[in-house]
C-alpha cells in the first residue's frame, strides 16, 4: 500500500509541473468541422479536446476515455453496466452530450449512458465545461461532451483495423476507413465490444467461505457509422451523418438469489446537413432524425420485457452575417418534433419550437466577446429567457483571463411527464444561474488552465413517493454548487525521445440550500493524471485516477459513503513499421488490484489485461 501511494504521488508531483490538454481547439485548413459552433462559441470558456492519440490509450468505451481524461466523474452499475455522469456537481442528466451539433440526450430519461457509446467511432472527443443551453437547449448546465465526426477534403485513402482481447473475455474491434478528394469526402466505420465480464470480486465471499464473482454481467455492444460529405463548389458543401447501434447488455447481479434480467437499448441517427459561405453571409441548415428504444426483461429467460421508444425529427436553421470585419451574428430557429410510445409512458408527442441570437465580437486580436439569447416555446411547460455572455481577454502570451454568466435549464423528460403511474404534467423546467472566472497561463511547452466557477439551481426535478406510495416527480430542492477545476499540459521532445504528461483536478461543492448537505454521489475531489514517452518504435504510458470519498444517501451519514479509491493503468506499444503502421501492445489496467467500486455493492474488476494490434493500410 506504501509503495502504491508513493508510487502515484510521484506522478501527481510531476504533472502538477507538466499539464493537461490545451483548451482550445484546432482547426486545420482541409478539415470541415462538424459543430462549428463549438469553436465559435467557447472562447470564453474551457474546453478539452481528446483527439486519436488519447482516444486509443484507453478502453473503448466512453466512460473510460472520459474517467481518466477530464474532470468528470462517473457512477457504474458495475463494469460495462449503467453509466452516469456527473459535472461540476450536477446530476445525469445535466449533461448534454453533442453528436456533430445535435443533442442526443435520451428522450426518456434525459441522460446518456457512456457504457454504450465507444470513443473510437469519432474523430475527437471534446468536453465543453460550463453553461451551454443557449447553444444546444435542455441539460447543458453542469457541461457538454461532443462526438465529432469531422470531414477532411484532400486526396487519401486509410484503412484503421484495431483488435483487442483482454481478461474475461473481452473482446474488440473497430474498423476505419477514410477516402477523400477535393471535393468529396467519405468515412465508414464499425465497432463491436463484448465481454463475458465474469470477473472476481476482490475480498467478498460467499456465506459458505466461496469466492464472489460478477454473474449475469456479459455485454454485447455493435455500432456503425457512415458520414459522407460533397462540395458542390466553394460556397456549398452538403454532408450527411448515420450512425446505428444496438447494446445487449445483462445486468449484474448484487445478490447470488436475484433473478437474473437484462436489458436491450439501441439508436439509429441520420443528419443532413447543408453549408453556404457567400462571403459575409453564411448559412448552415441541419435537419436530424433520431430513434432511440429499449427492452427491459425483468427475467431474461422469459421473453416478457416492458419497452420504450421514441422518433425525434429535428430542423436546425442558422443564419450568420459579418458586420464591420469584427462583428459576427447567427440567427438560429429550430424545431424538434418526438413522438414516444412504451410500456410504461403511454403514446404522446411533444413539439419545441426555439428562437436564439448570437453575437460574436472580436475587438483587436487579443479581446473577444460573445453574447447569445434563447426561448422555447411549448405547450408542455413555460421556458425561461436563456442568455449567455462572455469575454476574454489575451494580457500577454503568457496570460489569458476568460470571464462567463449564463442562465441554462433542463426539460421535464417524457418519463417526468407521462410516466404510469406517477407521471406529473405540471412540472416546470429545472434553471440554473452561474458564473465562472477561467485564467489561462502558457509557457513554452506548458499550459495551464484554473477555472472558478458558482452555480445556483432551482425547481430541481426529483422523484419522490406520494401519500398514496407512488413515487412522483417534483420540483423540490434548490441547489448551491461551486468550484475550481485545473488542466495542465506538457510536451516536450529531446532528440528522437518524445515525452508528454497532463493532468487534472476538481473540487466540487454541490450542496442542498435547504439543508446544507453534499448531493449523493458527487465527489470532492477528484484529480487524473498521465505521462507518456515515445522513441522511434516504441511508446509507453501511465496513467492514474483518484476519486474521492461519495455519500450515497441525502443526509450525508458517514457511514453510507462509497470509499474513495485510486486506479493506476499502464500501456507499451511497438510498431514494427509493416504496412503504414503495424502496433502491438500491452495494457495492465488496475495495476495495484486496487478494490474499488463507484457505486454501493457494484464492485469492479482487480489487476486485468488487454492486449491489442493497430493495423494502418
Amino acid at each position: 500500500m506504501i509503495l502504491r501511494l508513493r508510487f502515484a504521488f510521484l506522478f501527481l508531483v510531476l504533472c502538477q509541473l507538466t499539464s493537461a490538454q490545451n483548451d482550445s481547439i484546432t482547426k486545420l485548413k482541409e478539415i470541415i468541422v462538424s459543430d462549428s459552433n463549438l469553436k465559435k462559441y467557447s472562447n470564453s470558456q474551457s474546453v478539452l479536446k481528446l483527439n486519436d492519440s488519447i482516444i486509443n490509450k484507453n478502453e473503448a468505451l466512453l466512460t473510460d476515455l472520459l474517467n481518466f481524461n477530464s474532470t468528470l466523474y462517473f457512477k457504474e452499475y458495475g463494469r460495462g453496466m449503467l453509466s452516469t455522469v456527473s459535472f461540476r456537481g450536477t446530476t445525469s442528466s445535466q449533461t448534454a452530450v453533442i453528436w456533430n451539433g445535435i443533442n442526443i440526450n435520451s428522450q426518456m430519461n434525459g441522460s446518456t449512458d457512456f457504457n454504450t457509446i465507444s470513443g473510437s467511432d469519432y474523430n475527437s472527443v471534446s468536453v465543453k465545461a460550463g453553461g451551454g443551453s443557449v447553444i444546444y437547449g435542455s441539460g447543458a448546465i453542469g457541461g457538454t461532451v461532443h462526438l465529432n465526426n469531422d470531414l477532411l477534403f484532400s486526396n487519401r485513402f486509410e484503412n484503421t483495423l484495431k483488435l483487442d482481447y483482454g481478461s474475461f473475455n473481452t473482446i474488440g474491434i473497430n474498423y476505419k476507413t477514410n477516402i477523400s478528394n477535393k471535393q468529396w469526402s467519405a468515412q465508414v466505420g464499425f465497432s463491436k465490444n463484448s465481454s463475458t465480464n465474469d470477473y472476481k470480486y476482490l475480498n467478498r465471499y460467499t456465506w459458505r467461505g466461496e469466492q464472489r464473482w460478477n454473474q449475469n454481467g456479459q455485454y454485447d455492444i455493435i455500432t456503425m457509422s457512415a458520414n459522407v460529405g460533397y462540395k458542390i463548389d466553394d460556397k456549398n458543401t452538403l454532408k450527411l451523418y448515420s450512425q446505428t447501434s444496438n447494446t445487449d447488455r445483462n445486468t449484474s447481479l448484487v445478490t447470488e438469489s436475484e433473478t437474473k434480467s437484462k436489458y436491450v437499448n439501441g439508436f439509429n441517427r441520420s443528419l443532413l446537413e447543408y453549408d453556404g459561405d457567400f462571403g459575409k453571409f453564411k448559412t448552415n441548415f441541419k435537419t436530424a432524425y433520431i430513434f432511440e428504444n429499449y427492452k427491459y426483461y425483468a427475467d431474461n429467460t422469459k421473453d416478457y420485457y416492458s419497452s420504450g421508444n421514441t422518433e425525434s425529427l429535428i430542423t436546425k436553421l442558422d443564419l450568420g452575417y459579418t458586420l464591420f470585419k469584427t462583428t459576427q451574428i447567427n440567427g438560429i430557429v429550430d424545431y424538434n418534433r418526438t413522438k414516444g410510445y412504451g410500456t410504461s409512458f403511454g403514446d404522446h408527442v411533444r413539439e419545441i419550437s426555439s428562437a436564439s441570437l448570437l453575437v460574436k465580437q472580436d475587438i483587436g486580436a487579443n479581446w473577444k466577446n460573445e453574447f447569445g439569447i434563447r426561448k422555447e416555446f411549448t405547450n408542455n411547460y413555460e421556458s425561461p429567457l436563456l442568455f449567455s455572455l462572455g469575454s476574454s481577454y489575451q494580457f500577454s502570451p503568457l496570460y489569458n483571463l476568460k470571464l462567463n454568466v449564463s442562465r441554462n435549464f433542463r426539460i421535464p423528460t417524457y418519463n417526468d411527464l407521462y410516466w404510469e403511474p406517477g407521471g406529473n404534467l405540471d412540472l416546470k423546467p429545472e434553471s440554473s444561474y452561474q458564473a465562472e472566472i477561467g485564467n489561462v497561463f502558457t509557457f513554452r511547452n506548458i499550459s495551464l488552465t484554473q477555472t472558478f466557477y458558482y452555480m445556483k439551481i432551482k425547481d430541481l426535478l426529483q422523484w419522490i413517493p406520494g401519500s398514496s406510495g407512488i413515487w412522483s416527480p417534483q420540483n423540490t430542492d434548490k441547489v448551491n454548487s461551486y468550484g475550481a477545476e485545473t488542466l495542465v499540459s506538457w510536451k516536450k521532445q529531446y532528440g528522437k525521445n518524445h515525452l508528454s504528461a497532463n493532468a487534472s483536478y476538481a473540487y466540487t461543492v454541490s450542496k442542498n440550500e435547504e439543508t446544507e448537505k453534499q448531493l449523493f454521489f458527487v465527489p470532492f475531489h477528484k484529480a487524473t493524471a498521465s505521462v507518456a514517452y515515445s522513441r522511434n518504435r516504441i511508446s509507453a504510458y501511465y496513467q492514474f485516477l483518484y476519486n474521492g470519498f461519495v455519500y450515497t444517501r441525502a443526509d450525508n451519514d458517514p457511514n453510507e459513503i462509497v470509499k474513495d479509491y485510486m486506479i493506476s493503468n499502464i500501456g507499451i506499444d511497438y510498431d514494427f513499421k509493416f504496412l503504414d503502421s503495424f502496433k502491438l501492445g500491452f495494457q495492465v489496467l488496475n495495476l495495484f488490484n486496487e478494490n474499488y467500486e463507484s457505486l454501493e455493492d457494484r464492485p469492479m474488476p482487480g489487476t486485468n489485461f488487454n492486449v491489442y494490434l493497430t493495423l494502418k493500410f
